[in-house]
């Protein structure tokens, strides 16, 4: 599966962002999907997920009553929706997906996902 991920750029402190991840060569609902952000000079980190069929997610501690993870399989698309943005939030986002999955598992270490997009840049200004 291919992975495009697109909605970033330079945003100021409290301002709102969704985020889209386009799915291509494979039915999405194979997948277990989930947003990482990686900041200059961090490791990368998982922000969301969501589980193949969708319906059960699961957040970051620094981004819970924040963020929102969507999933429209039949759309073949995914979505991170920010809110209450902040600078510490200013990463490259990278939409993920891992395959062989049962239909609730929800992993949330990056060296359990398969396929990578090029990720997409969150500047978030004070």
């Amino acid at each position: 599966v291919q992975l495009q991920a697109s909605g970033g750029g330079l945003m100021q402190v409290g301002d709102s962002r969704t985020l889209a991840c386009k799915a291509s060569g494979g039915p999405l609902s194979n997948y277990v999907m989930a947003w990482f952000r990686q900041a200059p000079g961090k490791d990368r980190e998982i922000v969301a997920a969501v589980n193949r069929i969708g319906g059960r997610t699961n957040y970051a501690d620094a981004v819970k009553g924040r963020f929102y993870i969507y999933r429209d399989n039949g759309e073949s698309t995914m979505t991170l929706q920010m809110k209450s943005l902040k600078p510490e939030d200013t990463a490259r986002y990278y939409c993920a997906a891992a395959g062989g999955r049962t239909a609730y598992a929800m992993p949330m270490a990056s060296n359990e996902y398969d396929y990578w997009g090029q990720g997409t840049q969150v500047t978030v200004s004070s």
